[in-house]
């Protein structure tokens, strides 16, 4: 079952198209990464979801119902968080968890907040102004406001950013936990690949307002058909030179370790090339593309397709 439905979206500031005819889904229980580099239409895609932005075009469908037809019903069950959102600055904590939860109809509301105010740890917040608050404070009372009324969508940008990495797993591990016990869907924009091959089921890569990929983590990452394979030479360095140059691979070093980017299949042919050769190594990793790597590649295709446009 699809709880949300996304057809032909498009989002126009005067000639600019920001987001352009997409269409995507998300089941029930599931956990879609929303990808791209900056400017992509990410935080317009998420605008719009909320209601807060009018598509130029396209349809947006909850639970099977229209969002601008529906809206009011539709957003007491979504939710959403930003690390780039500021709360009231002269409220403290508490007051402003309890104040957002009049926005919904939240049973036995007084125990909801104290609860969601334990979850994430903010007890000790609890009399804090907002504005006294670290980045990783405000992240953690952004995500507890966003888990007030028991969403069944939620939508979250950048939710583990200024966060050390102690509070970023509990979340990671919370937001799991949430989608096992309530079957919550889950739409996440973030920067860190890890994060999102640990919690994503499914990632849309978008690039300048349209979609270039929709597949889960690891079949993206093995699209790019490549390793990366690091050595400690303990001899053969002018004769490794001369193999690489002639079979143009790409070649750094750093520190001790040569790192050299080679296709997939071809690795072993490779390592028997240069054992013959003579190059001799007392250390050897070998390690195959992720989504860091697949990221990296859309954001370099994206840069060369601009200066193109430029020349």
């Amino acid at each position: 079952m699809n709880v949300l439905e996304v057809k032909n979206l498009t989002k126009k500031f005067g000639k600019f198209t920001a987001v352009d005819n997409i269409s995507f889904s998300v089941k029930e229980g599931e956990i879609l990464g929303l990808l791209g580099i900056n400017g992509a239409g990410k935080t317009t895609t998420l605008q719009m979801l909320l209601g807060v932005m009018t598509p130029t075009s396209g349809e947006i469908n909850y639970f099977g119902k229209d969002l601008i037809k529906h809206r009011e019903d539709i957003l007491e069950q979504v939710n959403f968080s930003s690390t780039y959102t500021n709360l009231p600055w002269v409220l403290n904590v508490k007051e402003s968890l309890t104040f957002i939860s009049y926005l919904y109809a939240i049973k036995n509301r007084k125990k909801r907040v104290e609860d969601i105010m334990q979850t994430f740890q903010l007890t000790e917040l609890a009399k804090k102004l907002n504005s006294q608050l670290s980045a990783g404070q405000r992240t953690r009372v952004n995500l507890a406001k966003s888990m007030l009324n028991y969403p069944r969508v939620l939508l979250l940008d950048e939710p583990t950013a200024s966060l050390d990495p102690e509070i970023a797993k509990y979340i990671r591990d919370f937001l799991l936990e949430q989608r096992a016990k309530y079957k919550m869907s889950i739409i996440i924009t973030s920067h860190n690949m890890n994060e999102v091959e640990e919690v994503c089921d499914r990632v849309v890569f978008i690039k300048q307002g349209k979609i270039v990929a929709d597949d889960t983590p690891l079949a993206l990452a093995k699209t790019l058909q490549i390793s990366q394979v690091s050595l400690v030479l303990s001899a053969g360095q002018k004769q490794l030179e001369e193999i690489v140059k002639q079979q143009k691979i790409e070649m750094t070093t750093k520190g001790i370790f040569t790192h050299l980017t080679i296709k997939e299949n071809e690795v072993a042919d490779f390592l028997h090339q240069i054992m013959d050769a003579g190059v001799r190594y007392s250390e050897i990793s070998i390690d195959k593309p992720n989504l860091e790597d697949y990221f990296l590649s859309v954001a370099t295709k994206t840069k060369e397709d601009k200066n193109n446009e430029t020349t």
